[in-house]
């Protein structure tokens, strides 16, 4: 059976960063979750969340910027 739900570790594991990163994302409003016993977030979730932020720069959740594809830059 395909995995529908993922923990936050194991949702870091997938973007490559750390745990506390993705409670971050959670806190600004910018991942959505569920909480069975700990915080799950859905499979489709995931997705759409890489797909919505696709060419933003999510360094700071709560102050996610465009980047700018020609320069490779930062727009505000």
């Amino acid at each position: 059976m395909e995995d529908i739900l993922y923990t936050v570790p194991e949702v870091a594991k997938l973007i490559k960063t750390n745990p506390a990163y993705v409670y971050e994302l959670i806190k600004a409003g910018l991942l959505p979750r569920l909480k069975l016993g700990s915080m799950k977030i859905r499979k489709k979730t995931l997705i759409e969340f890489l797909e919505k932020y696709e060419g933003y720069d999510l360094t700071d959740p709560f102050n996610v910027k465009k980047i700018d594809q020609e320069e490779g830059g930062v727009t505000s």
